[in-house]
């Protein structure tokens, strides 16, 4: 069965967007931006919520600006014709040819993809979503890209929910820049 995997950038005290909705300091160096590249090879689809498709809607056109350097046309090529599965109450249509609006909740869309061949991850993208698909017991990895920064507060990496989830750490590595990646399998 595909895996859904949760990976986002987080502070140390645990949030993906400060209090003022700011992600500046997630910007990554080249050596993170070449991981996450090398993590998107290994995704079938991707599930995301609004304020994450809206940020990563750049990519869709990125590879018309001929100032690209060779790091971002790689991410480009990767990204833009990933199938891409939308959740918003607000948005009526996406941009990006292989992007689409989910037509059920985030329960059904996993069901759904899992019932579809393929070996790849479903990944997940955006708090508000990972915290729905948590509270169904639906993710089976949690990645987390964790800055070296306090932000006091904002949006949180883990789902605020009245239930135990045990992990088993897989893998670590920590970059040049300070930054630590910690993976982590659900245990069942």
């Amino acid at each position: 069965m595909r895996s859904v995997t949760y990976s986002m950038s987080t502070s140390l005290d645990g949030y993906v967007v400060d209090p003022d909705g700011g992600i500046d300091w997630t910007a990554p160096d080249p050596e993170v931006f070449r991981f996450w590249t090398d993590e998107i090879r290994g995704v079938d689809v991707h599930l995301m919520g609004r304020r994450l498709y809206e940020t990563m809607l750049y990519w869709e056109t990125a590879d018309q600006d001929a100032s690209l350097d060779a790091a971002d046309r790689d991410w480009t090529e990767l990204w833009k014709p990933l199938p891409k599965v939308v959740f918003s109450t607000t948005l009526t249509s996406v941009q990006g040819a292989a992007a689409r609006l989910a037509t059920g909740t985030v329960a059904e869309e996993i069901a759904r993809l899992r019932a579809e061949p393929g070996d790849g991850e479903i990944a997940l993208g955006g708090a508000t979503l990972a915290a729905e698909a948590a509270a169904a017991d639906l993710i089976d990895e949690y990645r987390a890209m964790v800055y070296p920064v306090l932000l006091g507060g904002g949006t949180p990496f883990f789902p605020r929910a009245d239930r135990r989830v045990d992990l088993t750490l897989v893998e670590t590595r920590t970059f040049a820049s300070r930054v630590v990646y910690l993976r982590h399998r659900v245990v069942r």
